[in-house]
Parts: C-alpha cells; structure tokens; sequence
C-alpha cells in the first residue's frame, strides 16, 4: 500500500467553505438595515422573520434567537462599545460598520447570552467569513477572544469609571444609555440612585406583548380565551388590556386579525380612556385626534365614542401613516372620518371638537424597550428641532376644542423639555399667543395605577407601571 508523502512545513491547509447560519445572518441583515437606513428594528426584523419562517429556514426557536440577538445588541450596544474599544487597536469609529455590527453581535453572545464561549466566538467568526470574508473573519477571531477573557462583570468594572467618581457615565456604561439620556430620564423621575438604576433596568427588559380589545366589537375576556394556550393574563390597569406571555403570537387570534383588537401598550390605553372619560361641560359629540397615525389611539377613541353616538376625526400628516389609520379604524360601528392633513394648519373649524388628542412627535425616549436603538440615535440637540412643533400642536388642539372641552396632551418621552415644560409655555403664552385654559387632574382618570405623582399631569414609568413612559396634561378651554 503506497504511503501519502508527509506534509511539509508551510502547507497550507485547503480551503473550508463557510458555514452559513441562517439565524446570525438574519440578525446581520436586520442590524445592516438599522444602521445603513436609520430603519427600527421592530419595523424590520418582522418581516425578516416572515420570509424565513414561510421559506421553511426557522422555527419558533430560531426566530426567537434572532429576535434576542437583534435586540440584544442594540441595547447593550453602547457598553459593548466600550468593551470592544478595549480589545481593538484603533477607534472604533475606523473600524468599518459592517466589521463593527459582527463584533458587537459576537460579544453579545459572549457577555449577554448563556451560549457558549467557543460556541460564540465560532459561530461569529463563521459569519464574519460569510459576510466580511475570511481577512476581515481573522480580525473578528482575534478581537472576539479578547473580549471572551472576562464576563459582563469583570468588563464593567474596568470599563466603567466609579459610581462616586461620575455616577451619570457609570450608569450610562453600566445600563448602556448615553450619558444626556441618563441625565435627562433622573431629572424627570428625581430620587436617588435606587429609582433611576431601576428605571434604566426596566428599558433593558423585553417588553411584553399587550392586546387591546376595543370595546363594542372584542372584549378582554375574548381575547383571554382565544389566547388560553399563550399565557394570557388581564391588564393591570386597562379594563380592555391583555398581556400576552412571552412567545405569544397576537396575528394568531381571529379578534386581531378581523381588526377587533390590537397590539397597544397599555400606557397608551390608559392615556386615550383618561382622555374619554375627563368630564365635560356641554355636549360630548366631536372628537379629533390631531396626530392619529399609526392609529393605535385613534382606534380605540373610536371605538369609545362609537359607543356614546360620538363622531371621531383622525387627522395625519404623513399619508403613508394615515393609510394606517385607515386600517387601524376599519370596521369601527360609530362615524368616523380619517385625512391627512397637518395639526399646525387645521383642516377645520376653531371650537369643532369637544376632545381632542394630539399625541405630538418627540425623541421617543419612553419607548426605549421597544426601539432600543433610538437611544444611540437620539441627541440632545432633537428637542430643539420638536420643541416649536410641539408647542404649535398643541396652540391649535385648544384652538381646536371648544370652550368647556378638554384636549389632551400626549408624548411618548419622559423628558422635562417635550412634557410640562410644552404645556406651560403654550399656557403663558411663551412664544405664541396667550391660550385660557386650565389643567385637568388626570390621576383620577386613571383609576387603580398607583404612583401618579403631584399632578395634574400623569407620568407613567416602565419599572413602576410596566408600560412606557407615556406622558400626558389634560386642559380644559376656558375662554
């Protein structure tokens, strides 16, 4: 039997063709899209896991862990960065993006996940050969091995500066938030550490998925039964509410798919109900939301003054988002109308409304559990491009409303500059003119929901109420 010659020293080994990973591909494909088109990821990993699913590529598990992986990173994004800016020999701003969306994936599996270590760092640098190619795949192996020399802890304590030293930086890197982000959130709570490390926690947390049923056309008790098999459990504080356990699948019950229930944070359902039900002088008929889209509100203000013989106006500047009004609103038994058209230029009458919502644009920094990626995208310099919007919507909403009416003032942010402070300075008439009107005491408005504060105005809080930090002033008209 002939013998193969031994291999000389220096033989190149012959080349191993990548394996590919569906799941870290997709999670690659999603973290590309965020970062090239400034896209959400709960707007493109959807339709992603759509395509896999339908392709027969996923299961339930495999969708889930894209969907952690996805998530994941993008939260811990900035810690991660601070890690990885230990492990690379130059800033991490000249390491290409697509280089630097493998790295961070791979240390999130590492340093925020139970894979295993070689499990990893393998199943990274097999990604990096499918999507970089193997020069930049070595780069990632080497980098990657660094950051597998210590855990999540060990890495903050040398990342981190100390608590006593700078505590806003040491909670920014620790609960990776920007440092202006941590600042502004503790501004708004106020407390000591205790409340804003809990706080920071709670926008780290998966948030769950919350079913509205909108009344006269679903009830809660429905969409329990429907969805016994996933978990469901009622609302805390909403009497339409019902929260999905993790996993469950709302396309998957007949009321969200006819279009009789949603899926709606239930701080935002408890804005609109306090909103319905604020007492008014005079006739209830008329309702506006002066900033529908994508209709959530709309949809269940719709459905509540379909059951009082009231009328409901949706208004949305964006036609694509008010299509999704449309949609949002279809089949709803009361009157009801959807345009597009801008709140700071009134399609209709002063005094036409007797309620009226405008929910206005804003950072979106209450909403970080469910766009995570919008806290690195976010800069301070953001509340000075929406503060003249969000004082102009809300100078025509009481234009709007007639004497005796309430309109209610709604963000999706915590932050002092895009809630109180708007509502003030249109009542002082800051930058405008002079508006009579007086406040609303929206706690009682929302019955059972505990930590409320001083009033009037209500802030809800992810880790004390489980919603997002939906914010929201009620002013009555009063000249």
């Amino acid at each position: 039997m002939s013998q193969q010659p031994p291999r000389r020293h220096g033989t190149r080994k012959p080349y191993r063709r990548p394996k590919k990973d569906p799941v870290r591909i997709l999670a690659f494909e999603a973290l590309r899209a965020v970062d090239e088109r400034d896209a959400y990821a709960n707007l493109v990993l959807p339709p992603l896991l759509r395509k896999a699913r339908e392709g027969g590529e996923f299961d339930a598990r495999d969708a889930a862990l894209a969907t952690e992986l996805v998530y994941g990173t993008l939260r811990r994004q900035g810690t991660y960065d601070a890690i990885l800016d230990r492990c690379v020999d130059r800033p991490l701003r000249e390491v290409d993006p697509p280089v630097l969306d493998v790295l961070t994936l791979g240390a999130h599996q590492l340093l925020g996940t139970r894979i295993p270590t070689h499990a990893a760092v393998s199943a990274t640098v097999e990604l990096a050969r499918v999507v970089l190619g193997d020069g930049r795949a070595k780069f990632v192996n080497a980098v990657l091995r660094k950051v597998a020399a210590d855990d999540l802890d060990g890495w903050l304590e040398r990342v981190a500066p100390e608590y006593d030293d700078d505590p806003e930086e040491h909670l920014g890197i620790v609960h990776a938030h920007p440092r202006w982000v941590v600042s502004a959130l503790w501004d708004a709570l106020g407390g000591g550490r205790a409340g804003i490390e809990d706080l920071l926690a709670a926008d780290n947390e998966r948030p769950e998925v919350t079913l509205v049923a909108r009344p006269g056309r679903s009830t809660a008790q429905e969409l329990l039964t429907a969805a016994g098999e996933e978990g469901a459990v009622p609302g805390r504080w909403s009497p339409y509410a019902v929260r999905l356990a993790e996993g469950g699948e709302p396309g998957a019950l007949d009321a969200v798919r006819e279009g009789r229930a949603g899926v709606q944070d239930e701080g935002s359902q408890l804005v609109a109900l306090a909103l319905a039900n604020a007492p008014l002088d005079g006739p209830d008929r008329a309702w506006l939301d002066g900033c529908a889209g994508p209709g959530g509100k709309a949809a269940l203000l719709g459905a509540l003054a379909a059951q009082r013989g009231a009328a409901l106006l949706a208004s949305e500047k964006q036609p694509h988002r008010a299509r999704l009004v449309a949609r949002a609103l279809a089949g709803n038994p009361g009157p009801y109308a959807v345009i597009a058209a801008d709140g700071t230029r009134p399609a209709w009458r002063p005094g036409a409304f007797d309620r009226v919502l405008v929910d206005v644009p804003c950072t979106g920094l209450g909403a970080l559990r469910r766009r995570p990626e919008a806290r690195w995208r976010r800069r301070p310099e953001d509340l000075d491009g929406f503060a003249p919007l969000q004082r102009e919507l809300l100078r025509q909403a009481l234009a709007a409303v007639r004497v005796g009416g309430v309109v209610g003032y709604a963000t999706c942010s915590p932050h002092p500059a895009e809630t109180r402070a708007v509502v003030e300075d249109v009542l002082k008439g800051r930058g405008g003119p002079a508006v009579e009107a007086e406040w609303v005491d929206a706690r009682p408005l929302m019955p059972g929901v505990l930590g409320l504060g001083d009033g009037p105005d209500v802030q809800l809080w992810p880790h004390l109420h489980g919603t997002d930090a939906m914010y929201l002033a009620l002013l009555r008209r009063t000249g």
